[in-house]
């Protein structure tokens, strides 16, 4: 029996208008991934990568065309409804972490926890379990002006990460990071992947970023014009 994919999009089209002119990006975009999958995205400038994770996210949503993830239809929902669903059922990794530097490692990967009836103690220890599987733990106190950015980065899955989310979208996760830094949290994704079965999306330039996925999709000028198969 074939399983129904966990993120499914069919004639997805979208597109912008800047100034009076109207540009666009999806004309009949379809796309399956079923659940436990690591999707690598992949594209030249303009081909849709951003618009594509804007629309996964519910940030942006499909002028028509179908979105499912999950048993969640976000292209039925208004904007409110899909921040809501953002906010309880997916972690987001950003290129430059977007971390808030007034507040310490802890106080990061806590901000999503602030939005679940959790008392103080059952934060405390979930941020705990984060710092520990991030291999940052020790470090709690620590802001991010005071940190590498690979530390930075750790700090940002974990925030990704710390509501259990069974999605993570990544941004160009190791696009400001040195070989080293990025191959370690590359390790870390795939980590997440195989042993905590997280979904994964990531858009990358990075063709060794890449590698790290189960497949690779390829866009261009709208369209997926090639897939490539890790090697088992």
């Amino acid at each position: 029996m074939t399983q129904d994919p966990y993120i499914a999009l069919a004639g997805v089209r979208k597109g912008y208008r800047i100034g009076g002119e109207a540009i666009p990006i999806f004309s009949a975009l379809d796309l399956a991934i079923p659940r436990g999958d690591f999707v690598a995205v992949m594209g030249p400038s303009g081909s849709g990568k951003s618009t594509l994770l804007n629309m996964l996210a519910g940030i942006d949503a499909p002028d028509a065309g179908s979105l499912s993830i999950g048993n969640h239809r976000l292209d039925r929902m208004g904007e409110a409804a899909r921040s809501t669903w953002r906010a309880h059922n997916m972690g987001i990794v950003f290129q430059f972490y977007n971390l808030l530097p007034m507040l310490n490692a802890a106080e990061n990967i806590e901000l999503p926890l602030l939005l679940k009836p959790l008392s103080a103690r059952e934060r405390r220890v979930r941020v705990g379990k984060m710092l520990d599987l991030v291999g940052l733990s020790g470090r709690e106190k620590q802001y991010p002006s005071t940190m590498s950015g690979g530390q930075q980065q750790r700090v940002g899955i974990a925030r990704a990460i710390v509501s259990d989310p069974g999605l993570l979208l990544c941004d160009e996760p190791t696009g400001d990071l040195d070989r080293k830094s990025a191959d370690e949290v590359l390790e870390m994704l795939s980590f997440l992947n195989r042993q905590l079965e997280k979904t994964i999306v990531m858009v990358t330039h990075d063709p060794q970023a890449a590698r790290s996925a189960k497949r690779t999709l390829h866009l261009d000028k709208g369209q997926f014009v090639e897939e490539k198969r890790a090697a088992s």
